[in-house]
């Protein structure tokens, strides 16, 4: 069953890393006909369409478990990627980014509840394992775009990524998974039951400012890259080397929950995450960006895995239901901050634009402190 929960959060990583690496590449933009606010709308749509899915997921597993829900996203996921190969205008890519969108989100939420409802007391390290696949999901795309650039074309890697996702379709068909956990229909108070609790608000506003980070850092710096005056496939791999500092820092989660608690590393994360964004938004030369990535890859990979390790330990009878409001809530910040960035840089440029992350990391940081603080009804 862990593997099927790889499987699906592997492509959900393949599906968020997707649009920073072609908007890296001169071509794709050319083929699309997208200025700097075109991307950004794509990313707000792609968000968007994570949302909207994250909040009917958890509250179906809760009630028909996650088989469903894995094969209608991981389908989805199929028919994004294959339609998007040869996409030639915004219209057609914004279709197809919409698709990605609600079967991320969906395989996203399975993988994460299907791994904490498996692993009960272990749930953090195995969250963080979860979590490095995501990265390693991620760091693919750009990584094959990078160094097979003059011998598979981004058609090809698109249509390669389709085929991958359609054989994980027919795996979930066969596979059989845990019964849900409710046997109750979903009712909507319990959404704005566990909605009201201080502790999952609290958890909700650090997720929505990691998500923002996580997007907006992922969704920029090759763009960012560009203009240093950087050729596209040295931008591409500024972008791999974030995803694999990211994968990285999941690894070492691991190990250092085995040492200190959840909150420690939330809070130590967000602190690292502060200077790795601050070196990004300082760099003049391709090599200080590539660092300043790196380091805010390696700071970020703990702090949503964990983050919902601790949500699983406080509220494990609506696990379903809290990680989707989870999710929505911080998939509102990975939503909104691209989209920011992209308006802000066309109107100031794309340096003040990446203001925004260093100020939400900061912030994330006071909250951080906070979840010490335990929830009366967790």
């Amino acid at each position: 069953m862990f593997l099927a929960a790889c499987a699906g959060i592997f492509l959900f990583g393949i599906v968020l890393a997707l649009l920073g690496t072609l908007f890296g590449l001169p071509e794709v933009r050319a083929r699309l006909r997208v200025n700097l606010g075109q991307q950004g709308d794509l990313f707000l749509i792609l968000y968007f369409g994570v949302f909207l899915s994250s909040l009917v997921a958890g509250p179906l597993i809760d009630r028909m478990g996650n088989k469903l829900v894995l094969m209608v996203s991981a389908l989805l996921v199929t028919a994004g990627l294959g339609g998007f190969a040869p996409a030639q205008s915004f219209g057609a890519a914004a279709t197809c980014v919409a698709l990605l969108g609600l079967g991320g989100g969906g395989l996203n939420i399975a993988a994460n509840v299907l791994v904490s409802d498996l692993y009960g007391a272990d749930r953090g390290p195995m969250l963080n394992a979860l979590g490095m696949f995501y990265a390693i999901g991620a760091l693919g795309i750009p990584l094959l775009a990078a160094s097979l650039s003059t011998l598979l074309p981004i058609r090809g890697l698109l249509l390669c990524a389709a085929v991958l996702a359609a054989l994980t379709t027919i795996a979930y068909s066969a596979l059989r998974f845990p019964p849900a956990r409710e046997s109750k229909g979903f009712a909507m108070r319990d959404l704005l039951q566990v909605a009201r609790y201080p502790g999952v608000a609290l958890l909700a506003a650090v997720l929505f400012l990691e998500a923002g980070n996580e997007s907006s850092i992922g969704g920029w710096v090759s763009s960012f890259a560009g203009s240093l005056g950087v050729d596209a496939t040295t931008a591409t791999w500024v972008l791999a080397g974030f995803w694999a500092a990211m994968t990285a820092g999941r690894l070492l989660a691991t190990w250092l929950l085995e040492h200190i608690g959840k909150t420690q590393l939330v809070l130590a994360s967000a602190a690292g995450s502060v200077a790795g964004c601050a070196l990004v938004l300082a760099a003049r030369s391709i090599a200080g960006l590539a660092a300043g990535a790196a380091l805010a890859g390696l700071c970020f990979a703990a702090v949503f895995p964990t983050t919902l390790g601790i949500a699983g330990d406080r509220y494990p009878q609506l696990s379903g239901t809290v990680f989707g409001l989870l999710f929505s809530v911080g998939l509102l910040g990975g939503m909104c901050f691209p989209w920011a960035i992209g308006h802000l840089g066309t109107w100031f440029g794309m340096r003040q634009g990446l203001l925004l992350p260093l100020a939400s990391a900061t912030l994330i940081c006071a909250l951080a402190a906070l979840i010490r603080t335990p929830d009366p009804h967790s």
